[in-house]
C-alpha cells in the first residue's frame, strides 16, 4: 500500500541527503567527514499515515543554523553567552587542518594549547557563520513535494481501485 507515495518520500530524502552532502564538502565543512557520514533518513509508512525524519550528529544544526558570537550576531536561535567551546575539542580539527608549526608576529612558534584556545576565543566572539548546507536544499525539494506527494497518492488510489475492482469480478 502507498508504495508511490514511499518511492516520493524516499526520492525526496536522497536528494536532499545528497545535496546536503555535497554542501557540506562545498563549503569546506567536511573536515572529519563525522557530519557527512551521519546524514541519514527515517521513513516510516503506515496504511493511515506516513512519517520522515533526517538524523545527523547533533552539531550539524549549529553547523547549519549558525551560533551567534558576542562581538559578531547572526540570525540564529543560537548563541554564545558567557561560555566559549572548549579548547581541547580544537585539537583533532587543528591536527586535520594542519596548522601544526604555525608562527606569531615575531616568528615564534605558538604552542598547540595555545592555538586551541585562541581559536575557541575566536569561535566565541565570531561564532558560527550560518551554512544552510541542509535547510536550501530541503527547502527547494519540499517546495515541489505537495505536487508530487499528490501525484504518487493519486496512484495508489488508481492502484487500489484496480485492484479492487478485479478481485470482485
Amino acid at each position: 500500500m502507498l508504495s508511490n507515495v514511499k518511492d516520493e518520500l524516499n526520492r525526496f530524502a536522497k536528494y536532499v541527503i545528497s545535496q546536503s552532502r555535497a554542501n557540506l564538502t562545498r563549503g569546506k565543512k567536511n573536515s572529519s567527514k563525522e557530519l557527512y557520514n551521519s546524514l541519514k533518513s527515517n521513513l516510516n509508512v503506515s496504511p493511515n499515515s506516513f512519517g520522515l525524519k533526517f538524523l545527523m550528529e547533533d552539531y550539524g544544526v549549529f553547523q547549519d543554523k549558525g551560533v551567534s558570537g558576542k562581538k559578531v550576531k547572526y540570525n540564529t536561535p543560537f548563541s554564545y553567552k558567557d561560555k566559549m567551546p572548549p579548547p581541547s575539542k580544537m585539537d583533532k580539527w587543528i591536527v586535520r587542518k594542519g596548522l601544526k608549526g604555525t608562527r606569531d608576529k615575531e616568528g615564534r612558534f605558538i604552542p598547540r594549547r595555545s592555538l586551541q584556545f585562541m581559536i575557541a576565543r575566536s569561535i566565541f566572539n565570531k561564532g558560527i557563520k550560518p551554512s544552510m548546507f541542509f535547510t536550501k536544499p530541503f527547502k527547494k525539494a519540499f517546495d515541489n513535494l505537495p505536487k508530487d506527494i499528490v501525484e504518487a497518492y493519486k496512484l495508489d488510489v488508481e492502484e487500489l481501485i484496480k485492484y479492487t475492482t478485479n478481485g470482485n469480478n
